[in-house]
């Protein structure tokens, strides 16, 4: 199989009081592997799709042949989304971010509060299911924006309408938190920044920064 269901990074209790562990047992351990396998299903007898990763397939969908695009673009990207919600949680987490990622977002957004409240604005205006995200985009700057479903802004404006490298993503997809808030998407939202790992954030961001084009 081309691609894996990568483990969670820690108990799936981990999260709690702000995600309860049953949400993260379902959402893992179900949605999450469900994309995976889709994925994997679309992308057999493909071994040139099988040997990328999965950040090179979604920013090149052009090149994925017509009759699976949809089908790499809906669960590679459900794939690719969830595994960085994943990874930019954790236990002992919120607060707020440090250094350079810290200046920038006041740079661009004029406070840290500032940057929340126009985060949490962008999830609770995205009708239906979808992502909001921080991402780095072409100029190298900081920019907020929502998507719908599982398009990520790698995959570019012709298709996210928004384009730049991710570094920080929030589910806004019902399965997410409708457990615990049931349809209190704004509860939720302002919750999950008890469990963001700014540390991961970070790590993203000057990755991101390394590998932006400038145009």
């Amino acid at each position: 199989m081309a691609f894996e269901l990568p483990p969670l990074p820690y108990p799936k209790t981990a999260l709690e009081p702000y995600i309860d562990a049953l949400t993260m047992e379902i959402h893992h351990g179900k949605h999450h592997a469900a994309y995976v396998a889709n994925l994997n299903k679309a992308i057999a007898g493909y071994p040139e799709l099988e040997a990328k990763p999965i950040e090179a397939i979604l920013s090149d969908l052009s090149s994925v042949p017509e009759k699976i695009r949809t089908a790499v673009r809906n669960n590679g990207g459900g794939h690719y989304a969830h595994t960085l919600f994943w990874n930019i949680m954790g236990p002992n987490a919120g607060g707020s971010p440090t250094g350079e990622l810290a200046d920038e977002i006041k740079a661009t957004f004029g406070s840290f509060d500032a940057f929340k409240e126009k985060f949490e604005a962008e999830g609770l205006a995205r009708f239906g299911s979808g992502w909001v995200w921080l991402f780095v985009n072409k100029a190298g700057k900081l920019e907020i924006a929502s998507t719908p479903n599982h398009d990520a802004p790698i995959m570019g404006m012709g298709i996210a309408g928004c384009e730049g490298k991710p570094i920080m993503v929030c589910d806004v997809w019902e399965h997410a938190y409708y457990l615990k808030y049931q349809n209190r998407r704004g509860d939720f939202l302002k919750a999950w920044w008890n469990v963001v790992n700014w540390a991961a954030v970070t790590r993203y961001y000057q990755d991101a920064k390394k590998s932006v084009v400038v145009g």
